[in-house]
């Protein structure tokens, strides 16, 4: 099975194309975090190339930018070409068959101007990721379950399976 699931921000704006047949095709390269730290507790970051067709393509161009944060799913391709140089050149990349946008419109309009890709890139705030002003956080000390008045026993025969 050739299964990718992505999390990461766009590295800069991505690249619109249409195929001679009118097909639309994006391309861009998301900067994702490994689960990992090295010996000097600093976090690495993968860049993965990435390319997504026809509708998704015309979304993600239209309202991803450099520093959006996204979720792609896909698979994993290889493919070759002949340079101009005459040289034969390897693309590894992962084509998305589904993309996600984490972050809202306007966090990725703040981002666009001000991201720079590291090789430890960790972003600084998170809060931008299902920004939404209607609302707000929850308060983890207190119990979610505090308004339900009745506890309620189920045996085994209430369960439908």
């Amino acid at each position: 099975m050739n299964k990718v699931l992505l999390v990461g921000r766009l590295t800069k704006d991505p690249e619109l194309r249409t195929t001679q047949s009118g097909i639309a095709v994006a391309r861009f390269t998301l900067a994702v975090n490994q689960n990992f730290t090295n010996r000097n507790g600093e976090r690495g970051t993968d860049f993965i190339n990435c390319v997504v067709w026809e509708r998704q393509a015309s979304n993600i161009a239209k309202y991803c930018h450099k520093g959006s944060l996204i979720s792609a799913e896909g698979r994993i391709t290889n493919r070759s070409y002949d340079a101009q140089d005459g040289t034969k050149r390897y693309v590894t990349e992962v084509v998305c068959e589904n993309v996600n946008f984490l972050s809202s419109k306007n966090a990725s309009e703040e981002n666009r101007n001000d991201y720079q890709p590291q090789s430890n890139y960790e972003p600084s705030d998170t809060s931008d990721v299902g920004n939404n002003s209607n609302m707000e956080m929850a308060d983890l000390t207190e119990d979610p379950f505090k308004s339900f008045s009745e506890e309620i026993t189920l045996t085994n025969d209430d369960l439908p399976f």
